[in-house]
């Protein structure tokens, strides 16, 4: 086989944009090996560089990060590795940091690919050589790359014919895995689907590539981080290549574990572009998707995306400000792909467009474009659809439900809740937090203030009232038509859940609910310049029991909308209280063509 030796300053030419597909942190595992007398071979797949372990010593002898086998194997040793996902293999690095007269001289690799998964034996007659024996030297990385393999899911590294080597990682593109349900929204940059992290502007703590990873990681290590900035305006970005070409709706940016060096906020944009890396684009040829929006620590924050409906997206650059920690990014959408389902319509194709309404491209799109069924829409004719068929289709532009966190909301009201991590409150310079009652509580001072501006002649006096709310007519999955909304002008308005019976029997406890629900909607949108609700910044947020809020002064919302179980809420608020049109005033929407929907989490 055919290799290139790399030298260790080109690494980020060769391999920048590649996937670790051996990573402990996408699953990779050892299944079995030769000898690790010395040094366990899991150590071959963990993320962090091998630490030098000079002086310390265990039962066996010197203690090391890696792998390391008995002295005078008359043959070679050998490990089996299964990749974390199939993928096809660009390259190597064989580490043999701190092993230094220990180390393996030489080394090979192997690859199979099992299709049902399980694990092959040492003979097994499916290994290829991929790398050939090369000469390895003490404690340094070495580089390899080679032509690009079929997709595989296992390795075998081969020592000859002993000794030690610290670290195994192997480089490559992973096969993409998505839904078989074209229709089914999924995360597009996620590392499984294909997704690559091909630009950063710094990661001195963190790499970039960690932001797709699976799960939220163990700690600060496993995120994307950089080096504290200095200068007033600084701003760092990382760009994500898409799996597949998509159409985007939603992202979810996790801060986990960054608590004190997480970003002030951050912004994302898209852009469609034949090219890997897009550097060349200039900054007005990027579509702005979110704008710059407050972030917390160590949260999942999660957010309706702008500009993207019917408009395939290939790449999505997360900017932040001024620097800071994002352990994940994961952008939520469907493939762009123009074809049809039994019923003559691609569910796929449809998507709420830039104006609120729907737009659908149709079977014409993929005639058009030479390639036939399966083919990616041209960005220039994405949003071109028929109103009629539209209409017939849906209902109405549909918006998820997400989860209701205190950044997401803030344009609209606050969020009134207790933190488990008294570190990872919003604002958490601000925001005070003392012990209370002797030790036996946690106070969080002042999440929201009362506010209110009536005329002084009006008589509007502050107080708590209570709605006991039955839930609205919708399932977990199903869509629900919003079809009110209301405002208060002169008052913010708070309801926080009140909870249910202590014991089932409810002795001496009057009329509280016997198992209450414990989420509801939360539905709201900004005023628009005819002093009607803006329906284009309509956003849809589900709330925990948990969880209270507060609309600002003045902000559209929907009814109290509780989902599946009865539910009790305090209400505080200011009010005149004879129906005059100051404490309350309701527009019934106009849903001639088609009422918007609030899709609910399944």
């Amino acid at each position: 086989m055919n290799y290139t030796r790399i030298p260790l300053d080109q690494f980020k030419d060769t391999f920048s944009t590649t996937i670790e597909l051996s990573s402990v942190a996408l699953g990779g595992k050892v299944t079995s090996v030769s000898d690790d007398f010395f040094a366990e071979a899991f150590h071959l797949l963990l993320v962090e560089p091998a630490p030098s372990l000079k002086g310390q010593f265990g039962p066996k002898g010197a203690l090391f990060s890696g792998w390391e086998s008995r002295r005078h194997n008359p043959s070679y040793d050998w490990c089996i590795i299964k990749l974390g996902t199939t993928g096809s293999i660009t390259g190597f690095d064989i580490d043999t940091s701190h092993f230094n007269g220990n180390e393996a001289p030489q080394a090979s690799v192997d690859i199979l690919y099992s299709p049902d998964g399980s694990a092959p034996q040492v003979d097994d007659p499916r290994w290829m050589e991929l790398l050939p024996k090369v000469d390895l030297g003490p404690s340094s990385s070495h580089l390899f790359a080679v032509s690009p393999s079929k997709g595989v899911n296992y390795v075998k590294l081969n020592m000859y014919p002993d000794g030690g080597i610290a670290r195994f990682r192997v480089y490559g593109l992973v096969s993409p895995v998505a839904p078989s349900d074209t229709s089914a929204v999924f995360d597009l940059a996620h590392v499984f689907s294909g997704g690559r992290v091909v630009y950063t502007s710094d990661q001195h703590f963190g790499v970039g590539s960690n932001l797709i990873l699976p799960g939220r990681g163990k700690d600060m290590g496993d995120g994307w981080e950089t080096k504290r900035s200095r200068a007033p305006g600084h701003k760092d970005w990382a760009i994500i290549k898409l799996g597949a070409t998509g159409l985007l709706s939603q992202v979810e940016i996790d801060t986990a574990h960054f608590k004190g060096n997480f970003p002030e906020s951050c912004e994302l944009h898209a852009v469609y572009s034949s090219e890997l890396v897009p550097t060349d684009v200039p900054d007005d040829g990027w579509t702005p998707i979110l704008p710059r929006t407050k972030l917390g620590p160590h949260r999942q924050h999660f957010f309706q995306l702008e500009n993207v409906g019917g408009t395939p997206y290939t790449h999505v650059k997360m900017t932040i400000y001024p620097d800071g920690g994002v352990k994940r990014v994961r952008v939520l959408g469907i493939p762009a792909v123009a074809g049809q389902d039994q019923a003559g319509t691609d569910p796929s194709a449809i998507a709420q467009g830039k104006d609120g309404a729907a737009t659908l491209a149709t079977d014409a799109d993929a005639a058009d474009s030479g390639s036939g069924a399966g083919a990616v829409i041209n960005p220039e004719r994405a949003t071109a659809a028929s109103a009629a068929s539209a209409a017939a289709v849906l209902s109405g532009p549909t918006i998820p439900a997400l989860p209701l966190t205190a950044e997401a909301f803030a344009p609209f009201g606050k969020v009134v809740q207790a933190y488990s991590d008294v570190h990872a409150v919003p604002d958490p310079r601000h925001t005070r937090i003392t012990g209370a009652n002797q030790g036996t509580a946690t106070k969080f001072h002042k999440l929201a203030l009362l506010e209110a501006s009536y005329p002084p002649h009006t008589g509007a006096t502050a107080g708590l009232s209570v709605y006991r709310c039955t839930p609205v007519d919708v399932q977990p999955g199903g869509a629900w038509a919003v079809k009110v909304l209301e405002r208060h002008p002169c008052t913010n308005q708070a309801f926080i859940p009140m909870g249910g019976r202590a014991s089932p029997s409810g002795a001496s406890e009057g009329d509280a609910l016997e198992g209450p629900g414990s989420a509801y909607l939360v539905i709201v949108a900004k005023n628009g310049a005819d002093d009607r609700p803006d329906l284009a910044s309509m956003r849809a947020f589900v709330a925990s029991a948990g969880q209270g809020i507060v609309y600002d002064t003045g902000v559209w919302h929907h009814p109290m909308a509780v989902l599946y179980k009865t539910m009790d809420f305090t209400c505080v608020e200011t009010q005149i209280g004879n129906g005059d049109s100051l404490d309350c005033e309701v527009v019934d929407l106009d849903g001639s063509a088609g009422f918007y929907r609030v899709q609910v989490p399944a």
